[in-house]
């Protein structure tokens, strides 16, 4: 027996007693060229210290949300990202390593709350790879659903 619930961006199947989500072929939202352009300016001109993005399921692609300046600080950044709502996010996460060397990293974000909806988790989920493809000079990225997966000894630690 199958059971097939369908999204705009895939289809959920019950297929012998187990769930199977299988992407459409046009899974993932489009990107606004204003996401790539935002990036380009953080990674090359240091712009900005962090950018986050939301999808607009009405125009069906992800856009800027918030930028923040290079002078705010991680714990500004985490408090811009809402608590009950999906999110990608950019940081620009400036650090010394044990040879007393400073360096910069950027980090992508990955933000799903336990608390956001199951559909907005979805979406996100599936638009994930093909809105990172468009941001080049990512270098580590980390996946968070409760600020602790994204505290600063994390970052810190995932730096190094």
């Amino acid at each position: 027996m199958r059971s097939i619930y369908d999204f705009t961006f895939g289809s959920w199947m019950l297929v012998d007693d187990a769930w199977i989500f299988e992407a459409n072929a046009a899974s993932g939202m489009a990107v606004n060229d204003d996401c790539k352009l935002k990036f380009l300016e953080l990674k090359a001109k240091r712009t900005y210290r962090f950018i986050i993005f939301k999808i607009d399921e009405k125009l069906k692609q992800v856009i800027v949300e918030n930028v923040g300046e290079p002078t705010l600080s991680y714990e500004d950044f985490t408090a811009a990202l809402p608590a009950d709502e999906c999110r990608y996010a950019v940081y620009d996460f400036d650090f010394v390593t044990e040879e007393n060397c400073q360096k910069s990293k950027i980090f992508f974000i990955a933000w799903s709350p336990d608390t956001s909806k199951v559909r907005s988790k979805m979406l996100y989920a599936s638009s994930k790879d093909r809105f990172k493809r468009e941001l080049d000079g990512i270098q580590v990225e980390l996946q968070a659903t409760d600020p602790t997966e994204m505290g600063l000894d994390v970052i810190r630690g995932r730096a190094n």
